[in-house]
């Protein structure tokens, strides 16, 4: 925007909209605008992997039916006054600008194929989307990439547009259940395995809300310093490399039984997320181990300090709504906040786990992961980092709230985010879906861990930094960490009688 249409946009502003050129303007949200800087500039990237060849003008046809219609930000390029606020302003779109079909030889094998095909998801992660269109594309691969899977759509949406709720909730908008399109799309009821007791005292309740103050101020305040002075040591899974956001990154799938780490958690009376974060720190620990007796050295990783960071929905509902209910409770943008976990060492991590003595219970994980995920749940310091941000995005800019965020990120060891997806098989104009996954791109860090739900499965997604982390290595060590967690909790050889996740 130009320095005079700024001020005619300033003439006729109204209650946080403005009117330029006899337009409407839309101001970006404080937490958008933190994360669409020259700082800090973060993008979804999802997955969905076809049965069938994919094709390009049902796909099309689809988006603009369906994706365009979810929010005006689809629609809507972003403009900065001579401030340095941002503005969404409407724009017509052409579909067909924002669909991308990558050309490979044709006849080779599935194996090349996946190659290219990871090769290119990384590529693209990190270029950057263009700021003359509305932020998101879509790339149909059109080839092969294991069984069952003829074509994979990669949708690219930039993190401005809304959080990993909002654009999921999105691209879920466009997708329709295969046995009945006529029927919304089922997700897993969110909840945990809770104790209760028949009478609450006064005495309890009076120490509840003490502890609970405690809590918040403690966790707001390691937060705080987490964020701006305190950062995790140099260790296998952290390079400590200035300006990681641009580097080239690996990107990793994993699959589980979402019924196996159901058991799990029945068994340590915990939720889905306390075994999924405690299975990511156990497969970091054994990481450390195996890349510590490749070098024949003790793992530098035992008593270092290790944190990760664990993106959290703020608002106040279980599952995704339909796209009424989100404009209507106002459910769309980025309702996110964090909780800063200390990385468990899980004793010497450099001993040889066949001793006795130092023998790690992989259950420990989980059990440390679910005690400080509880106790930050029900504190007030997640929702008071978020009024930190809308604070100081009001007194010194989204800049100034973009490189807190950026050094919030770039201090820790890694980050951890967790979705539930459908329960039933989805279709995307009439092409099957046979699994469907996500990532983000730009964040500072060696290591970040994406999760989703899909069809009784849990895909558990690592970007790594590449050069740096071995990829292979990293998700043969979650693969051992899931065996030994679940023995541990439904007895030896029980996930060999299992059926597996495919």
């Amino acid at each position: 925007m130009t320095s005079n249409q700024s001020k005619q946009a300033q003439a006729f502003s109204l209650e946080g909209e403005m009117y330029c050129d006899n337009q409407l303007y839309q101001p970006l949200s404080p937490s958008s605008q933190c994360i669409h800087t020259s700082i800090l500039s973060l993008c979804i990237v999802a997955v969905a992997e076809s049965e069938i060849l994919i094709n390009p003008s049902k796909i099309s046809g689809t988006l603009r039916n369906d994706l365009l219609r979810v929010n005006p930000r689809f629609s809507s390029v972003v403009v900065t006054d001579d401030k340095g606020y941002q503005w969404w302003k409407n724009v017509e779109v052409q579909v067909e600008d924002h669909v991308i079909i990558p050309d490979f030889p044709s006849g080779l094998s599935q194996e090349t194929y996946t190659q290219h095909f990871n090769t290119y998801l990384s590529k693209i992660s990190q270029d950057v989307l263009p700021e003359k269109q509305p932020l998101w594309d879509i790339h149909i691969f059109n080839y092969p990439t294991r069984e069952n899977v003829k074509g994979s759509l990669i949708f690219r949406m930039h993190h401005a547009l809304g959080d990993g709720f909002s654009i999921m909730g999105a691209i879920f908008s466009c997708l329709k259940r295969a046995d009945n399109p006529s029927l919304p799309l089922t997700f897993p009821a969110a909840g945990s395995s809770k104790s209760s007791t028949a009478k609450n005292t006064a005495l309890k309740k009076m120490g509840s809300l003490v502890s609970g103050f405690w809590n918040s101020a403690a966790g707001f305040a390691w937060s705080v310093l987490q964020s701006t002075v305190l950062e995790d040591d140099q260790t296998v899974i952290r390079s400590c490399t200035p300006d990681l956001e641009f580097f080239p990154a690996d990107i990793t799938t994993i699959s589980f039984s979402l019924d196996q780490i159901r058991q799990v958690k029945t068994k340590v009376g915990g939720s889905v997320n306390d075994v999924v974060v405690g299975l990511v720190f156990y497969g970091s620990h054994l990481y450390s181990q195996a890349v510590a007796d490749e070098k024949s050295l003790v793992s530098s990783s035992t008593g270092s300090r290790k944190t990760a960071l664990v993106l959290l929905n703020t608002r106040m509902v279980n599952g995704y709504r339909s796209l009424e209910d989100m404009v209507e409770k106002d459910l769309w943008g980025n309702h996110f906040s964090f909780i800063h976990l200390t990385i468990p060492s899980g004793g010497n991590a450099g001993s040889d786990t066949n001793d006795p003595e130092n023998k790690v219970d992989p259950l420990s994980f989980i059990l440390k992961a679910k005690k400080t995920i509880k106790k930050n749940r029900n504190s007030l310091s997640v929702y008071l980092n978020s009024a930190l941000l809308r604070l100081m995005g009001s007194i010194k800019g989204p800049q100034a709230v973009s490189q807190y965020v950026h050094s919030t990120l770039r201090n820790t060891s890694m980050a951890i985010s967790n979705l539930a997806g459908p329960t039933e098989k989805m279709v995307i104009a009439e092409h099957p879906i046979q699994n469907i996954y996500f990532t983000v791109s730009g964040c500072p860090q060696s290591l970040l861990f994406t999760v989703l739900s899909y069809m009784g499965k849990l895909t558990l997604v690592m970007r790594t930094e590449k050069g740096f982390i071995n990829s292979k290595l990293l998700a043969s060590c979650m693969e051992e960490a899931f065996k030994k967690i679940f023995e541990d909790a439904c007895g030896k050889g029980a996930l060999d009688r299992m059926t597996p996740a495919y």
